[in-house]
């Protein structure tokens, strides 16, 4: 190849066989269990990255199921979402996520910064409760529990809360160790499709593990539980804040 050709087809690794598409990524009937519990407050504080500023005291924990989206297939998915302020501007900071297959992690680090590791997570339904699990390196992590569609809310405020932009902490080093980016991405789900969105009676259960580490933001009290069904698209982002060039 020449170092033009190299240029013209350089879009991931392995470069002559990259381990995902281009996007953007359709999702097809992904399935959220989303539990918001109360934290503490200093420990929250310690965690998010500046400029970034913590509006309360809480975390989104997340089990969600993606049996249909592009270019990856069938996996699942689990972490942490922490509502924030970016210049005044409402949105979640992704604090920690864990997947069961490999196109995904390697996309959501590579193109987004997606905080993500391999774990295995599932959502399913066993009789009257949705179950959410995260096991990592064969030790239960995180146990979320939510009674099965107790009550139908409100599909537009749904959507609204989804189209919320996220924020993440991109961090890629350079042959050296040292880092070569670290900057703050922003992106926003698009063509948001809410096929039903359910409220009930939720529990959360977290347990330390040193690498898997969870449980550090601690459950005070559990807020609510939310059950989504939704088709979205999730486009590439932008640079919000660049921690190496601060005059950009």
């Amino acid at each position: 190849m020449t170092e033009d050709e190299v240029r013209s087809n350089a879009f991931a690794m392995p470069m002559h066989n990259p381990a995902f598409p281009p996007g953007p990524y359709r999702f097809v009937d992904r399935e959220y269990l989303v539990i918001t519990y109360r934290t503490d407050p200093e420990l929250l504080q310690k965690i998010l990255p500046a400029p970034l500023k913590m509006t309360e005291p809480v975390v989104k924990y997340e089990f969600i199921n993606m049996p249909d989206s592009t270019g990856f297939g069938h996996y699942c998915e689990s972490g942490q979402v922490i509502p924030v302020t970016l210049d005044g501007v409402a949105g979640g900071y992704v604090h920690s996520m864990y997947l069961n297959d490999h196109p995904p992690i390697a996309a959501g680090r590579e193109l987004w910064g997606f905080p993500k590791k391999l774990g295995e997570p599932e959502l399913r339904v066993h009789k009257d409760t949705l179950i959410g699990t995260l096991d990592y390196s064969d030790f239960r992590v995180a146990t979320g529990t939510m009674g099965y569609k107790h009550k139908t809310l409100d599909a537009a405020a749904v959507k609204k809360s989804m189209e919320e932009p996220c924020f993440l902490l991109k961090v890629i080093p350079h042959v050296d160790g040292t880092p070569r980016i670290c900057e703050l991405v922003q992106y926003s789900l698009t063509d948001v499709v809410i096929k039903g969105a359910w409220g009930g009676p939720g529990g959360l259960e977290l347990n330390p593990h040193a690498l898997a580490p969870v449980a550090a933001l601690p459950v005070l009290e559990v807020l609510s539980a939310v059950h989504i069904m939704a088709d979205l698209t999730l486009p590439y982002g932008k640079v919000v804040h660049d921690y190496l060039n601060l005059s950009k």
